[in-house]
């Protein structure tokens, strides 16, 4: 595989699409390839892609867009790296919409995706940059510009994506790190000193003698007899095996599963700790009654009048709040000139958050709020000059300070108080000679806030955000989120970001625009049929095929 510059297929007097006859170039016109082959694909940027190859790659291969097209069109159509080798070399619309109908041999083996996932892993791996979110993001920017979307309207979401790592209890869990560990020695050669009982966890027949056929009442017991050896044989690795990964496995999960050398209770066991050896990045986290084994995504939709595009994403492990997406999210959107609104549910409120939207020019839209409910009368102090300039029955204070701490303090003339209207909703206490209030940034915020809830502004702001959890029901049901074949925070990211690559490239083809710009490769298509046409003609008359 090689980095090319991006370039437009040329038609030759072998190009597959003359072999086709005039039904066939007919239906496949109507098909998804074509608006595929003329608007998704030429908006990759193979340059993007650059730093995955060295300058002098010898021999020219698989160019990166067709890679990346064809892994975005895997996902559309839910095929297998077997499957999509098959359509690519076969299936004239996938050779269409990926620009090969002029090849003469098409540069497509069954290496060639797992060979690229391979470098944009090893390439985040050393460097932490995602090149593959980069060009999925900015290739959903385009798709919003051609279908004019603003982008001045976001909502967002967010959703557990499960680990295919199968589920262990603490006693599998402990025997497979010692197991792994003892078959990792003895494929090194060092297995002369570890002890016959610590040689036994490398039978693959020991696990189930030890994790399955036990009755209730043997488990603990058996536990404590697993970690016992666990711990003698992290002793006996010592430094010759610090550079197996087993070995540093071993040792998270002794961190994890005890302290003081003694099993932890459950309950004390952190939601962070080691679930499977295989998946060292999946961590625990229940949400509404239901535990999930994995990670977390978030989802950045822009709305447009008729079509939506997800036009940011972002995936890190379960424990991940919501409230951390939506300042991540803040701070990439920047300063906007012209304002925005972005709308998502109550996880994602902080004061942090409306405060870094607000700075930012940017709406923060919440359809609830978490946490302890604020006075509705707070809303209606008056705030000047970091005081409290009057209450909500418009007395002015006899003593105010400065804030401190976030908060708003001052002191009311007690005989006024003592006949307010709003005496048994302020927040106000009674002293002996005066009445004293406090009154914090946020709480102020919040009984604004949760006022502005119950207007038909953002009522249907509300609405509106609705619409977006079906993005991660799409995830689930069409796009299998908790199915994907791969294990590890960044190889799952990277299938996760070509499944949202491949819901926007569906919409974009949905969104079925007759635009005249379409038709750079289309007037080719044309050109093909009609050269083809001509060339039957001159050969029925014998004059045969054209220069």
């Amino acid at each position: 595989m090689g980095f090319r510059k991006n370039q437009s297929a040329q038609l030759t007097i072998d190009d597959r699409m003359g072999r086709l006859t005039e039904r066939e170039l007919r239906f496949l016109e109507r098909s998804w390839a074509k608006p595929f082959g003329d608007e998704v694909f030429p908006l990759i940027d193979e340059s993007r892609f650059k730093p995955l190859y060295c300058a002098d790659n010898g021999r020219p291969n698989t160019p990166v867009n067709v890679v990346i097209g064809s892994l975005i069109l895997k996902e559309m159509m839910a095929l297998t790296d077997e499957e999509l080798l098959e359509s690519v070399l076969l299936d004239i619309r996938f050779q269409y919409a990926l620009h090969l109908t002029s090849k003469d041999e098409i540069p497509y083996s069954d290496r060639t995706p797992s060979r690229f996932r391979e470098r944009l892993y090893r390439y985040e791996l050393e460097t932490g940059k995602d090149l593959l979110k980069e060009e999925i993001e900015c290739l959903a920017d385009n798709m919003a510009k051609v279908l004019g979307i603003k982008g001045d309207k976001k909502r967002m979401d967010s959703l557990m994506v499960s680990s295919s790592c199968k589920k262990m209890g603490r006693l599998e869990l402990m025997h497979t790190c010692v197991s792994n560990l003892v078959r990792a020695v003895i494929d090194s050669g060092g297995s002369g000193g570890l002890p016959e009982h610590l040689l036994g966890y490398a039978d693959k027949s020991d696990r189930n003698a030890v994790c399955y056929r036990a009755d209730k009442d043997e488990v603990r017991t058996r536990q404590e007899a697993v970690l016992k050896d666990a711990l003698e044989l992290y002793s006996l690795c010592g430094r010759s095996y610090q550079g197996l990964e087993d070995y540093a496995l071993l040792g998270r999960m002794l961190a994890d599963q005890t302290e003081s050398g003694s099993l932890r209770p459950n309950g004390d066991v952190r939601p962070d700790s080691l679930q499977n050896p295989s998946d060292p990045d999946a961590t625990y986290r229940s949400k509404s009654g239901r535990g999930n084994q994995g990670y977390v995504a978030n989802v950045v939709e822009d709305l447009g009048e008729d079509t939506n595009i997800i036009t940011g994403y972002d995936f890190d492990v379960n424990l991940h709040p919501d409230t951390g997406f939506c300042a991540e999210v803040i701070e990439g959107l920047g300063l906007q000139e012209e304002g925005m609104v972005l709308i998502a549910d109550g996880a994602y409120a902080s004061e942090e958050n409306f405060k870094a939207a607000e700075e930012n020019n940017i709406e923060l839209v919440t359809t609830a709020l978490t946490g302890k409910k604020s006075a509705d009368i707070a809303a209606d102090f008056v705030i000047e000059e970091g005081k409290i300039a009057s209450c909500p029955a418009g007395h002015a204070p006899t003593r105010t300070y400065d804030m401190k701490d976030g908060a708003y303090r001052a002191h009311f003339d007690r005989a006024a108080c003592e006949g307010c209207v709003h005496k048994d909703e302020c927040p106000a206490k009674f002293q002996k000679k005066s009445v004293f209030v406090r009154l914090t940034q946020a709480s102020i915020r919040r009984a604004s806030y949760e006022r502005k809830l119950s207007t038909d502004e953002y009522k249907e702001h509300a609405r509106t955000r609705n619409g977006v959890e079906g993005v991660p029901s799409v995830l689930r049901r069409r796009y299998h989120v908790d199915e994907m074949p791969v294990r590890g925070l960044l190889r799952s990211k990277m299938w996760f970001g070509f499944k949202i690559g491949a819901i926007n490239a569906k919409r974009f083809i949905a969104a079925g625009l007759d635009r005249s710009s379409r038709c750079v490769f289309a007037g080719m298509l044309r050109v093909t049929s009609a050269w083809w046409q001509y060339s039957r003609i001159l050969a029925q008359a014998g004059g045969g095929l054209p220069a």
